[in-house]
């Protein structure tokens, strides 16, 4: 489980309570039977009181305050054998720590740590971030909490919709000797998913002797920068500051612009005139009743029985609308609608003009910071020399595993790809594929069955197109024939611009055209040789009306004597270019909506 350039499996870890000796497993049923084992080890036994007094408070401070943890395998997608370190407890403080099997000096090599987390249960507010404790001769694990010297703190935290993942390491004041905590900047990416999709991942800072960081999830940058430049507050103070005892001289003139003082008010300004006044053209309107109120008592109200005077006062019935007024203009006394003053002005302003004597924003003269000083290797940070993780949180079931610490990145890729890639993998096995991914959306979302069937039509369509040219033709021209005589008023353009040649009812009978039954292109030949181009001619005019209007010919693709066919195959071609782009854009949006859910 926690390993620096070595390996120690998780079953050799425990969940001991850190401030004491006793598992916290191990804890007495209730007070009143923990009090009489206590006074019994006490008299029968011969321990002294007090020691098993003080054992029993840390007990109780176990069970009342501190957390709980447990070696256990993942609750979902679970690698047999493979356990890792569980959180149990909910709003309690947790801590737990383990020495290193080698101290980590900063030196020339690069940091690397690397662990991984699931939020099992979601997270609503909690952290699961590491600290690497500074090493010190009083260093005692036994004592860990959250005043232990720690050098880097580094993981994800969240309380309600702040997503964060930290990185804070503590820098030393070479003059003071002082430690300031130093934020990395934000991650630019959503962390959001992370936290929420109950899934593995894996966290990875990367720290390099050229004062550079990395912070990755899933072997993915979502964060780098440097220690110089990329953290708040910067490690080098600026090394000048304002001068704490410099004060703004009275005179100093900070407005850009002053009223005109050689500006007069206008003889003709009038301040007085109001901003409103009185419509005088306005006349009241007919019907208007002014010997009526506008609310009446209502004669239907009655009353209450429990009323009492003495305590209540005279009782009076509820206003409602007087139904008289509801077909009149209007009722009560009318007055005239207010309107805009023409001769308006307001209070008279002098104008704004620069000010002659500005002098600009004061701020005070610069002097030397008393406090500078220039660190160019923050990476040489204090020595680590123990891992812990030292947290509080609103949600239980936090994993942890595959804690490692390490300078060579082909190390921690291949602790990366033994547990984490694995834990992947089996995940990924256990997903349901795409197709029942998309019925499990539109169960949820009836709509989307609209556009699956909107999308499969389209290769069904173009199968049949290219499979029966001639039937499927034949059927396009029929409903387009319906379709176009429908939308146009003016048939005659229409077939005139398509290349048709029409005949009118009078030329020949009108048969409703039997798709399975497709008429021979040399049947209307004949039809049309039939009569001569004077008689064609004489046919089409007869059309017109005596008032010279042109009526409407029964014109479509059943009655038309011929049909360009390049023209049709175009119309076809637009026909289905439009239903392919109504397709594509509904597959589209049916998989956006599908993975923006997932």
């Amino acid at each position: 489980m926690f390993c620096s350039h070595g390996r120690i499996t998780s079953n050799e870890l425990d969940d001991y309570c850190l401030t004491s000796d006793i598992r916290c497993q191990d804890f007495f049923p209730t007070l009143e039977t923990s009090l009489y084992l206590l006074l019994t080890l006490c008299f029968q036994q011969g321990y002294d009181f007090f020691t098993l007094a003080y054992i029993f408070y840390l007990r109780l401070v176990c069970v009342c305050v501190l957390g709980r943890w447990e070696v256990e395998e993942l609750k979902e997608n679970t690698v047999p054998g493979d356990r890792g370190l569980v959180l149990k407890s909910v709003a309690k403080h947790h801590a737990i720590s383990a020495m290193l099997t080698k101290a980590f000096i900063f030196d020339k090599k690069p940091l690397i740590v690397q662990y991984e987390v699931n939020f099992q249960e979601g997270i609503d507010c909690g952290g699961a971030y590491i600290k690497l404790l500074s090493s010190s001769d009083d260093l005692n694990l036994e004592y860990f909490f959250d005043k232990t010297p720690y050098t880097i703190m580094f993981g994800p935290d969240k309380c309600g919709e702040d997503y964060k993942l930290h990185f804070i390491f503590r820098h030393k004041n070479p003059k003071t000797g002082e430690y300031d905590e130093k934020h990395a900047k934000r991650p630019d990416v959503d962390l959001k998913k992370f936290y929420l999709d109950k899934k593995t991942h894996l966290y990875t800072l990367v720290l390099k002797p050229d004062n550079t960081f990395e912070m990755l999830i899933d072997q993915t940058v979502v964060s780098k920068g440097s220690l110089l430049e990329d953290v708040v507050p910067p490690v080098n103070p600026p090394k000048e500051i304002e001068d704490p005892s410099d004060k703004k001289p009275d005179d100093w003139d900070e407005r850009p612009k002053i009223p005109d003082p050689n500006a007069v008010k206008p003889d003709d300004w009038d301040e007085d005139e109001p901003s409103k006044i009185e419509d005088p053209d306005a006349v009241k309107p007919e019907g208007w009743l002014d010997d009526e109120p506008q609310y009446v008592p209502d004669p239907n109200a009655k009353k209450p029985k429990d009323w009492d005077e003495e305590m209540d006062g005279e009782w009076e019935a509820p206003q409602i609308p007087n139904p008289k007024c509801e077909t009149a203009s209007g009722c009560g006394h009318w007055v005239r609608p207010m309107k805009n003053n023409p001769n308006y002005k307001g209070k008279w302003k002098a104008p704004m003009i620069d000010n002659p004597n500005y002098q600009g924003i004061w701020s005070p003269r610069k002097v030397p910071n008393p406090d500078y000083f220039e660190d160019l290797h923050p990476f040489e940070m204090t020595t680590v020399s123990a891992i812990g993780l030292e947290l509080w949180s609103m949600t239980s079931d936090i994993y942890f595993d595959n804690f490692i610490i390490c300078s060579e990145k082909e190390v921690a890729d291949r602790w990366a790809a033994d547990g984490w890639g694995l834990k992947k993998l089996v995940a990924s096995a256990n997903e349901p594929g795409m197709f029942s991914q998309l019925v499990t959306a539109a169960e949820d979302h009836p709509w989307l069955w609209v556009l699956y069937i909107l999308t499969l039509a389209l290769p069904v369509g173009l199968g049949v197109l290219f499979c029966w040219p001639t039937k499927v033709r034949e059927i396009y021209l029929f409903l387009t024939g319906l379709i176009l005589n429908t939308l146009f008023e003016n048939s005659e353009d229409l077939c005139n611009n398509m290349h048709f040649k029409c005949k009118t009812d009078e030329d020949i009978d009108f048969k409703k055209l039997d798709v399975s039954k497709p008429i021979p292109r040399g049947k209307l030949k004949y039809e049309r040789d039939e009569l001569e181009d004077d008689e064609i001619e004489e046919k089409e005019n007869e059309g017109t009306a005596e008032d010279g209007k042109m009526s409407k010919p029964a014109c479509s693709l059943m009655k038309c004597e011929d049909m360009n066919r390049t023209s049709s195959w175009i119309a076809l071609l637009i026909t289905t270019t439009s239903y392919l782009r109504i397709c594509k854009i509904c597959l589209a949006l049916s998989l956006l909506f599908l993975f923006d859910n997932l």
